[in-house]
């Protein structure tokens, strides 16, 4: 997979944008959990100001991903987030550590525009056949920093402290976009709605979600497992404590057991990925992830719930790999910036409902009912994706 241009370029600048953003985050939190000593409000601010550009400008970035040229797109995306760190580096130095807060906002809506964008040019320039390789590729990278970064974002941040990390971030970013200059020109590409506006273009991505069974098929499995995923994820630390009776310390080690496992499920995706549809890896996924949340839910025993962390972040690639994969065969290429931008936010959104629940369903319920209901709704994802398991064996038999 390295030696397509495409893919090696684009991962290696994705190594040094995770690492900025991994510092810039941590750095961010913890300067500002210093400066108002825990402060819950800033602490949810900062929350606020990396997931809500997902949610404001995800189908906007999407939509502009595919007017534009992909790889103008992204190295303006890079260039533009260095900048407005050296801006709030700038304000910060006068006193104005607000201005973190903005930057930190300014620099994920950009990433809206750029995700899009390397979807476009995996879809354009990498053979279908090892779409999903690269997609477990990317999602092992994720893992990586998963692991990696938080420990880098903190010892950065430590040793040297925030001027040093929005630095080290400038770099990163600047990094990342001279790196991109080496893809080769982008195309010019025949658009199939050449000359309308900017609002037809975006309901016209709206509107092929819509019409097409895959897309709808995967947008309703990604709203129930963004939900599950949502109603759990405030309550890993009432396992830690009131399931496992340990403090809430012991949350890193379950935490950093499922990134580790994460990493060697996108290894082994690699290898089977050719073998293995989509689809099938998507309702594996899923209906792995369900019997694992109700595990968590039910276990007393500290080494059963790490095993049981280790398993669920093993097949958790699966999962996403699965939706990427299908996402990116399933759309055609002047559309994969909108249907990215489209279907992102379903899972965000049921997620942050599900968020929004977890606590007030634990007090009313139980911890085990909540994690019951979480894996419900898994199954119900894997069940979901029924119709697309059926459309694939049709083509393989006439192929016989």
């Amino acid at each position: 997979m390295l030696s397509n241009r495409y893919v090696r370029t684009i991962i290696l600048s994705r190594v040094l944008l995770q690492m900025g953003i991994w510092i810039r985050n941590f750095a961010v939190l913890l300067y500002v959990t210093d400066l108002t000593d825990n402060d819950p409000i800033y602490v949810s601010l900062i929350s606020v100001v990396e997931f809500a550009p997902i949610f404001i400008f995800a189908i906007i970035g999407g939509t502009f991903a595919d007017r534009w040229r992909p790889k103008r797109t992204m190295l303006w995306s890079d260039l533009l987030s260095a900048l407005s760190v050296v801006f709030v580096l700038a304000a910060l130095l006068n006193g104005a550590w607000y201005a973190l807060l903005l930057g930190t906002f300014v620099s994920a809506s950009l990433s809206q525009f750029s995700q899009p964008s390397a979807m476009k040019l995996y879809k354009n320039h990498v053979p279908a056949e090892d779409l999903q390789s690269v997609m477990a590729m990317s999602q092992s990278l994720t893992a990586v920093f998963m692991v990696l970064g938080p420990i880098i974002g903190t010892f950065v941040f430590l040793q040297y402290g925030i001027e040093v990390s929005l630095v080290v971030t400038t770099l990163m970013f600047l990094g990342s976009s001279v790196i991109l200059s080496l893809l080769p020109r982008d195309t010019k590409e025949t658009s199939t709605m050449a000359g309308a506006g900017f609002m037809k273009e975006m309901l016209a991505g709206l509107r092929y979600v819509g019409t097409n069974h895959a897309l709808r098929t995967l947008s309703a499995a990604f709203a129930a497992s963004g939900l599950a995923a949502g109603m759990v994820q405030p309550l890993l630390l009432f396992v830690t404590i009131e399931n496992l009776g340990q403090d809430k310390q012991f949350l890193q080690w379950l935490l950093m057991a499922n990134g580790a496992a994460m990493l060697l499920g996108g290894i082994v995706i690699m290898g089977v990925a050719k073998k293995v549809q989509p689809q099938v890896l998507l309702a594996s996924g899923l209906v792995v992830s369900a019997f694992c949340t109700i595990g968590a839910g039910a276990s007393t025993v500290t080494l059963l719930t790490m095993m049981i962390q280790i398993i669920s972040g093993f097949f958790y690639p699966c999962i996403q790999v699965g939706i990427q994969t299908l996402i990116i065969r399933n759309t055609e290429s002047t559309y994969i910036g909108r249907v990215g931008g489209a279907i992102t936010p379903v899972f965000m959104g049921m997620m942050v409902i599900g968020m929004s629940v977890a606590g007030y369903l634990k007090d009313v319920l139980s911890l085990f009912s909540v994690y019951s209901a979480s894996a419900a709704l898994l199954l119900l994802g894997a069940l979901l994706l029924t119709p697309l398991l059926q459309k694939q064996a049709k083509p393989q038999d006439v192929a016989r």
